[in-house]
């Protein structure tokens, strides 16, 4: 199989874990919103962690590399940063501060896009800082919704989730000022035709 073959593949392992995951975003909502069955979910959003790990991992292992899942993979990454904190403050379990620095910071790097295009960029290098706080912030989320029953192990979980949550906003805000700085030094670069 060529190159180009195996990159325009799209029946996929990880293709279908993205798949599966995209899926999932209405299911969460519905469990949060309606259902109100924060242990399930819980289940969602950790299935959704763990398949985001697994599908890179099973795409470098079985090279099952694909143009679509270089697509998909990080719009269903993105998805799930808007969609849990919104819903989370629709739910009342977080406050509508947290998710008015976490959406206005993206939305802060989305309207740099136009000006990365005019110098033949599609976006700024990802940070290990910003993956970080990627990384706390999902990992704050399911521990705040286990915190939510009433028994002790809950509590000490939910303050769990809460340190999480704190530290991913502040690493949210600090790679939000690297990227600031990048896109200063992008807006240096001359304008491509």
């Amino acid at each position: 199989m060529s190159a180009d073959t195996a990159r325009d593949r799209i029946l996929t392992v990880p293709n279908a874990l993205s798949v599966l995951r995209l899926l999932l975003v209405p299911v969460f909502c519905w469990l949060l919103l309606v259902s109100k069955d924060y242990g399930w979910a819980t289940a969602v959003l950790m299935f959704s962690g763990a398949s985001d790990w697994a599908d890179g991992k099973i795409a470098r292992l079985l090279d099952q590399y694909s143009r679509l899942g270089e697509l998909l993979d990080p719009a269903v990454d993105r998805l799930y940063m808007v969609v849990v904190p919104v819903v989370f403050a629709f739910a009342g379990l977080i406050p509508w501060w947290v998710l008015a620095i976490l959406l206005g910071r993206d939305l802060a790097l989305l309207s740099m896009a136009p000006a990365l295009r005019s110098r033949g960029l599609s976006a700024l290098p990802v940070t290990y800082l910003g993956k970080a706080a990627t990384f706390a912030l999902m990992s704050g989320f399911p521990l705040i919704l286990l915190g939510q029953y009433d028994a002790t192990w809950s509590h000490v979980v939910g303050a769990i989730g809460w340190g999480f949550l704190i530290w991913g906003l502040w690493m949210y805000l600090w790679s939000f000022a690297v990227y600031l700085a990048q896109f200063r030094m992008v807006l240096r670069m001359p304008r491509v035709s």
